[in-house]
């Protein structure tokens, strides 16, 4: 399951991994732009993120960090955004890998300066689905998603993320011959 932390708009996709593929399950966005307390957006964002994980029951909380830019306003609310739903995996012991928007673009486009739109192109193409352009959050959390998929599934990296070729060899036995 990929998240996309947000406090107005947080997207959220989930893949299903079977025999070393990808395939779409859902997609979708929580809006909070209603919401005026902060945490109360909080509240729903640790409720409704935990009602997917309850729905899905996900092996790993994928989840975008949060980037600084003009403002440190925005990066703190993303980073309680993100806690939040960190903490809906947590109480349910999934575990959480955080990437990068550049990771995440480079993983999807090969372009670690990829638009959005770029992101969401690709992806309903590898995944073979069609989503409307307003529900880039969404494409966004299914990038995150795909990015940890491609990082369990890059021969020189471990679950960990680390590409020590002995780590590699004891914990994949089975794939070394």
């Amino acid at each position: 399951m990929g998240v996309d932390p947000g406090t107005n708009i947080l997207g959220y996709g989930v893949i299903l991994v079977d025999e070393r593929r990808a395939h779409f399950v859902d997609a979708g966005y929580i809006d909070l732009r209603k919401e005026r307390d902060h945490f109360i957006k909080l509240k729903r964002i640790f409720d409704e993120v935990g009602g997917l994980m309850d729905r899905y029951s996900p092996d790993d909380l994928s989840i975008e960090a949060p980037f600084y830019g003009k403002n440190p306003q925005v990066m703190l609310k993303l980073g309680r955004a993100q806690g939040a739903a960190i903490s809906a995996a947590l109480q349910r012991q999934i575990p959480v890998f955080e990437y990068s928007p550049r990771k995440v673009k480079m993983a999807i486009t090969g372009r670690g300066s990829a638009s959005k739109e770029q992101v969401a192109l690709i992806l309903c193409k590898t995944l073979d689905i069609s989503i409307e352009p307003k529900f880039l959050d969404a494409t966004d959390a299914l990038g995150i998603a795909m990015c940890h998929f491609y990082q369990l599934t890059n021969p020189i990296t471990d679950r960990s993320g680390s590409s020590n070729w002995e780590e590699f060899v004891k914990s994949h036995n089975d794939r070394v011959k």
